[in-house]
């Protein structure tokens, strides 16, 4: 990919780490962390098991400058951490909304990164977004409380695809006004 081609993306600060823009060498921890069945099932997009090129696909999408999502790489390696720890993307949806996006890895889950890059993300709101949306599958309460810990409201019960899953699975949806 010519680096010309890249969406320019803040780099965002959070107390522990950094959220900033993916690069083409984050492909193999991404595709390490992601191919756990855990990761996938807990999101709609990410297949399992991962095939191969699906990382490097997801990478250049979202630096293409072509697509509504942004995507930033949870990156502690300057405070002595992982240089991966998650990903947190949002995507454009209309009238000045966006829906927030976030996995962890297994290793880094119940560490409070999931709460500190969604406030991160709030706190910069880099579409400058009215209101963010986000969705969870109902068996992920863990992710739901991110969320309501970051001042989201719960707006209703829903259903999603789950690409690892092959299977329609029931989400709770979320709402954050940002004025």
């Amino acid at each position: 990919m010519k680096h010309d081609t890249i969406k320019s993306l803040p780099v965002i600060e959070a107390d522990r780490f950094v959220l900033r823009p993916m690069r083409d060498s984050d492909a193999g921890l991404v595709a390490m962390h992601t191919s756990d069945r855990r990761v996938a099932e807990a999101t709609c997009s990410i297949p399992h098991p991962l095939p191969p090129g699906a990382t490097e696909a997801f990478i250049a999408r979202v630096q293409s400058g072509k697509c509504s999502e942004d995507a930033w790489v949870l990156d502690a390696s300057q405070q002595g951490g992982a240089e991966v720890l998650g990903v947190v993307s949002l995507t454009r949806m209309d009238r000045g909304q966006s829906q927030i996006s976030y996995w962890v890895a297994p290793a880094f889950w119940n560490t409070g990164f999931a709460s500190e890059a969604v406030e991160a993300i709030i706190a910069a709101n880099p579409h400058e977004a009215r209101t963010l949306f986000a969705e969870v599958f109902q068996d992920n309460p863990v992710s739901a409380r991110v969320l309501t810990n970051c001042g989201f409201e719960y707006l209703g019960d829903a259903e999603a695809w789950s690409v690892a899953r092959g299977a329609t699975v029931p989400t709770w949806t979320y709402l954050r006004r940002m004025d």
